[in-house]
């Protein structure tokens, strides 16, 4: 990356992260152009070269936060093939899985909160929607879960998950990652019986 394609970068994450504190505040609807550049510190003109309009900067807002998130798995995610992957290697409810995912979270809790009370922004259904059908079905499948039950397995592991996490922000995650861990697995241990590879 040169130094203009750097500053370029840079300035865009601070839209970014200004876009993110203000949604702190108000709702998406209200915040203006000239919110963003002041909270960014950057001139309205600034803005139009990297945006048409503020859901232009929405939509990278989300796919930088996405792509942040995915970062955190490192090469283990990038090199993952569900195809040649074992029923143990498919089991993402594990330390190696859930303390880099909790890590960020405690990190952002703001942000966490941000995109609970707000999923419809950074389209969540969406992207929930999207794992569900390329990850979790065929995970379930893998563990012989009838395709017309994985719906309601998934929701049961997902949204209980989901509802410890919560809890544990609440609580401004007082909890240590590891502790954390160690209630989700517990909670969790059920399995399905597997199929054999």
């Amino acid at each position: 990356m040169n130094k203009n394609e750097s500053k370029y970068f840079n300035t865009a994450l601070l839209m970014n992260d200004a876009l993110l504190l203000l949604l702190q505040k108000k709702d998406y609807e209200y915040i203006t152009v000239k919110e963003v550049c002041l909270k960014a510190g950057v001139h309205r003109s600034t803005f139009y070269l990297h945006y048409e309009s503020m859901n232009d900067l929405l939509t990278e807002t989300v796919e930088t936060l996405n792509k942040r998130f995915f970062d955190m798995f490192g090469e283990k995610n990038r090199s993952f093939s569900l195809d040649k992957a074992t029923c143990d290697e498919c089991m993402f409810i594990t330390p190696e899985y859930l303390k880099p995912f909790l890590g960020y979270i405690k990190d952002n809790k703001k942000l966490w909160r941000l995109i609970c009370e707000k999923g419809y922004l950074f389209r969540t259904e969406k992207t929930f929607d999207k794992m569900y059908k390329s990850i979790f079905c065929p995970i379930l499948a893998k563990y012989g879960v009838n395709e017309k039950e994985q719906p309601y397995v998934f929701s049961y592991f997902f949204k209980g998950v989901l509802g410890i996490i919560t809890a544990w922000v609440d609580f401004d995650c007082e909890k240590p990652v590891d502790e954390l861990v160690s209630i989700i697995t517990d909670c969790l241990s059920y399995r399905t019986s597997e199929k054999t590879d």
